[in-house]
């Protein structure tokens, strides 16, 4: 299991002071520095790097894991970027539009190159692969398996659909596949699968629907655009008091079956095999982590 807690990753812009210093009194387990699509016009995107630098070097964003969201491989923005980035505490970096591995390759060794010069230890900065394009998709597993430094791969629906052509309305038909692959992928490859953004901020609702897809499908976290929305993430990516009761309770009861020399266990009238067994102590070994994390924090 992994052992970094990514339920919440909300994205800030990185030339909007306010709502960085905002971004830092909320909840989420992980704040994006957004370097890239939500700084407009273009002309801010240096006023980002020198404001989210200034900020990382205040410490406000200490109790938080930091991922620094780059811009894309065309942009010529990258090397000064991962430079810059490097040289200050933070978790590590999130890539957009990686369309197959030599991306990840150019970043990794950007990222690499990087750890070097400042004397970090090798994959010491995690990578997060946005996977946001039909060729990512098509590509996933090599993405996966690139670099140990992903330890994450997080779905981005919008581009998706764009490069798709594809229409994405309430029902979400359009990104059933690619979530479920996406999720797939991660877990074959043990890294966090994290699930799209909710782009209807104000319809919590919906917001609550999607989360109920994404946790049938196996996802962990969510990327979030607005802070009301954190909570109800958080919700639905802990393991509940009544799901740790039963966790607690299956191996209560295949403890005693083993230990009376009889073969299985029932519980509420299903046998308990190993499957259910194995999910039961994954229950429990992640609602530790999570509950060390919120201690850790204060």
């Amino acid at each position: 299991m992994n052992d970094i807690v990514l339920r919440s990753l909300i994205f800030v812009p990185g030339h909007r002071e306010k709502l960085l210093r905002k971004a830092a009194t909320t909840q989420a387990d992980a704040i994006i520095l957004d370097l890239e699509d939500s700084v407009v016009p273009a002309g801010n995107k240096l006023k980002a790097r020198i404001l989210c630098s200034k900020l990382i070097k205040e410490g406000i964003f200490s109790r938080y894991h930091i991922f620094i969201r780059l811009n894309d491989r065309e942009s010529g923005l990258l090397p000064e970027e991962v430079r810059i980035f490097s040289q200050l505490t933070i978790t590590g970096f999130m890539f957009p539009k990686a369309f197959t591995e030599s991306d990840i390759r150019y970043i990794d060794g950007l990222i690499s190159e990087a750890e070097a010069k400042n004397g970090l230890k090798a994959n010491r900065l995690k990578l997060i692969p946005i996977i946001e394009t039909c060729s990512s998709i098509v590509h996933l597993e090599a993405i996966c398996q690139t670099t140990e430094r992903v330890i994450a791969i997080a779905f981005g629906c919008e581009d998706f659909i764009t490069d798709l052509r594809g229409i994405h309305d309430k029902r979400g038909d359009s990104l059933f596949f690619p979530r479920a692959q996406i999720a797939i992928t991660a877990r074959a490859n043990s890294i966090i699968p994290i699930d799209t953004v909710h782009v209807n901020v104000h319809d919590l609702e919906d917001l609550e629907r999607n989360l109920e897809v994404a946790k049938k499908l196996g996802f962990e976290g969510m990327l979030v655009l607005h802070p009301k929305e954190i909570e109800i993430v958080h919700r639905y990516f802990t393991p509940s008091r009544a799901e740790v009761e039963e966790a607690e309770e299956i191996i209560r009861l295949t403890d005693i079956a083993k230990s009376e020399e009889r073969g299985v266990a029932l519980i509420n009238d299903r046998f308990i095999g190993p499957p259910m067994l194995k999910r039961a102590k994954y229950i429990l070994d992640r609602s530790k982590l999570i509950e060390n994390w919120e201690r850790s924090r204060g």
